[in-house]
């Protein structure tokens, strides 16, 4: 590599808080006066940054949401289908406050499939912000118990609205914004281990395919905006325990050893495991990866 060449790709890939690693050892070397100190936490620190979350009223979504605040974003803003947020909401919303880092949780009531509204709300995010960085798409249903074959229309088109075109909205909503302020920014779409394996024991063809499609939705964004500088992923948990989860457990109580069976580590999954790695994707740890699927499901891919 010429030196010309060397010296482009240095500052083409410049990390904003460069020097870091083997750059850095190498500084302190050249320069004794420079005091050496880690930075590792500094590349997964969220400061000032301003988020939005879908379903951020319980679960995964409101999980992520506490996640960010406590990385040091500026403030969160969660919405979902209840007119008012849930206790546990507002519940998280006093924790973060007593954080001591400055970091809101704020809450308001959108449908994820009305996508004028999503616009206009993130708009107005950006307008009293002046800044919008991370984009979590959380909200999702799944309607089982009926199979493929029996499926009724318009259960179909509900989970696949709000699964798919919920979370295209979601993140076209911010995607906007991130490009209007030209600072790039994060949108991190919640998959599902379900959109690439299949699943067992109930009926979810369309939580399945709705999910498959959120998988390539993603890598097309991704090449589409990485010009922007906006990064697009998608998480795929495998099975956890949520409320929605739990709520179907109790219905179907013996598809708790089933799911655990399912990989090798025997059990299932804590919305809190999902903490670091939305951390990661959502900070500059994390610059160079874009149109990926992170999966988290215990080994379930691997048994």
């Amino acid at each position: 590599m010429t030196s010309g060449v060397h010296q482009r790709a240095k500052i083409q890939s410049t990390s904003p808080i460069a020097p870091l690693g083997i750059e850095a050892a190498v500084e302190a070397k050249a320069n004794p006066s420079i005091q050496p100190r880690p930075k590792i936490f500094d590349e997964f620190a969220l400061t000032d940054r301003v988020a939005l979350v879908s379903g951020g009223n319980r679960g995964i979504g409101l999980e992520t949401a506490i996640t960010l605040c406590e990385a040091g974003a500026r403030v969160v803003y969660c919405f979902d289908l209840p007119e008012e947020p849930s206790e546990v909401f507002l519940a998280s919303q006093d924790f973060v406050r007593k954080l001591g880092n400055n970091s809101r949780l704020e809450y308001f009531r959108a449908d994820v499939r009305d996508q004028q509204l999503l616009w206009k709300k993130a708009e107005e995010i950006g307008d009293k912000e002046q800044r919008l960085d991370i984009c979590v798409a959380a909200a999702g249903i799944v309607r089982p118990g009926t199979g493929c074959l029996e499926s009724p229309e318009e259960a179909f088109k509900e989970v696949i609205d709000v699964n798919t075109n919920g979370v295209f909205f979601t993140a076209q909503a911010a995607g906007r914004q991130m490009a209007c302020f030209g600072r790039g920014g994060s949108i991190i779409m919640i998959a599902s281990a379900a959109g690439s394996v299949a699943v067992k024991g109930p009926e979810v063809t369309s939580y399945t395919s709705a999910k498959s499609a959120v998988l390539q939705m993603a890598r097309s964004m991704a090449c589409e905006l990485g010009c922007k500088k906006i990064r697009v992923n998608t998480l795929s948990p495998g099975y956890i325990h949520t409320q929605m989860t739990g709520a179907f457990l109790d219905m179907h109580p013996e598809l708790l050893d089933e799911w655990s069976r399912l990989n090798p580590l025997g059990r299932i999954g804590r919305p809190d495991e999902l903490r670091g790695v939305v951390t990661w994707l959502a900070s500059d740890a994390s610059t160079f990866c874009t149109g990926s699927d992170i999966i988290m499901d215990g080994g379930h891919h691997a048994w």
